[in-house]
């Protein structure tokens, strides 16, 4: 016999009554959630407010015009046009570019290593997981500022200088057919020459990408659709050069090659990347890396052995098994972590100014801030810039998180 105590308990019907908004449980959460907001906006304009109110009774005010005004200070390590007399506003631009340059360089090459190094912890060759147990032990478990502060000394010591490539008794070569050149100062690479035509070689180059990706996406629906294996490592190779060699000859070189070459004190030409720049993002990237290593390490891990012991019966070799059953399931584990260490590496890139290289910490608030003393529309530029990049981030990879996750029926 079932008792009144034992009937679930069911959201009210009729028509809505403001007593509903708290005792119905389709309006209850709703009701709280917007108290908390009103609480929140209403803390945030008391703050707000009172800080106004202060600055007031100091003489002072809350102003942007100072981004209007020239800088008066140069920026080595630029990706836009800048010069002294540009105004603080392109600086911070300059600035917040370098800083998204070096935290997209190391997110890449953190994941590589990590995913390299959590892979090979699991090996069963002793030495080479020891070896990479090694590193991951001692990378994470010293300051990442430490390591910045090493490999520019490095960079900085052991590289040859410029006037070390000068002459028949130089001591010091050009790498890759004379086109890179290593220094003390930075590395010196080859710059691309836009001529007529070039957009489209480009074109060219965002479609082979796209057909890469349709291409594995392909093999990929063999396999698991018909148990058939179509390589995949050259054929994306050859769908990424051969077009763009053969729209490059056919409209007759349209992007060319500066070359960087010695004159006087220095290299000229050439795309430059500084020794400092180079610092930040290795160090960044090795550090990171370990302990994306971990992650990956564990995501292996919290896959049943069955399924290599399944995949191994079924012929696929262990690279084969790794990177389409292991590592495919193994996301779902690896990547909400994964989005910790990318906003990690986002904001550790403020430590650039230890090695010299302007990012939007050392230009906005840096130098700007000491020229104008504008501390506080500084810092709340920066945290918003900051702010800004990490949501992203994370809306992003909570998107790819998403895609990765079992689809329940």
């Amino acid at each position: 016999m079932t008792t009144l105590a034992d009937r679930p308990v069911t959201a009210s019907t009729g028509s809505f009554k403001l007593s509903m908004l708290l005792n119905d449980s389709r309006y209850r959460s709703l009701t709280f959630q917007f108290i908390a907001l009103i609480a929140i906006i209403a803390f945030m304009a008391f703050v707000g407010g009172n800080l106004v109110r202060n600055l007031t009774a100091a003489g002072l005010n809350i102003s942007y015009a100072f981004l209007g005004e020239p800088s008066g200070y140069d920026i080595n390590q630029r990706l836009i046009d800048y010069d002294s007399q540009s105004s603080h506003g392109r600086a911070a631009v300059v600035g917040l570019l370098n800083t998204l340059l070096v935290a997209f360089l190391a997110c890449i090459t953190a994941t590589i290593f990590g995913v390299v190094a959590g892979v090979l912890r699991l090996s069963n060759n002793w030495i080479v997981s020891k070896i990479m147990a090694v590193y991951v032990e001692i990378f994470r478990n010293v300051p990442v500022l430490i390591w910045i502060l090493i490999i520019f000394s490095i960079m900085i010591n052991v590289a040859p200088s410029p006037r070390d490539f000068r002459g028949d008794d130089a001591t010091a070569s050009m790498m890759f057919f004379d086109t890179i050149a290593v220094t003390n100062r930075g590395v010196y690479l080859p710059k691309p020459i836009w001529g007529d035509g070039s957009m489209i070689v480009v074109a060219v180059l965002l479609a082979s990408i796209v057909g890469i990706f349709a291409y594995r996406r392909y093999s990929r629906k063999q396999l698991f659709d018909h148990g058939k294996m179509v390589p995949v490592l050259w054929p994306s190779i050859a769908l990424f050069f051969v077009p763009v060699i053969l729209v490059q000859l056919i409209l007759g070189n349209p992007i060319t090659l500066s070359y960087p070459e010695l004159k006087g004190f220095n290299f000229r030409g050439g795309i430059t990347i500084l020794g400092s720049l180079i610092a930040l993002w290795f160090a960044l990237a090795i550090y990171t890396g370990a302990f994306i290593a971990e992650n990956v390490r564990a995501g292996i891990l919290a896959i049943s052995k069955g399924q290599t012991e399944a995949a191994g019966a079924l012929g696929l070799r262990p690279n084969q098994i790794m990177s389409l059953v292991v590592l495919p399931q193994a996301l779902r584990v690896i990547i909400p972590p994964l989005i910790s260490q990318y906003l990690n590496i986002t904001k550790n890139s403020s430590l650039a100014i230890a090695v010299g290289y302007m990012d939007v910490t050392g230009t906005l608030g840096g130098i700007t801030l000491l020229q104008t003393g504008r501390a506080i529309e500084t810092i709340l530029l920066l945290m918003l810039f900051y702010l800004t990049v990490s949501l992203l981030i994370s809306f992003f990879m909570n998107i790819f998180n998403n895609r990765m996750k079992l689809q329940e029926r």
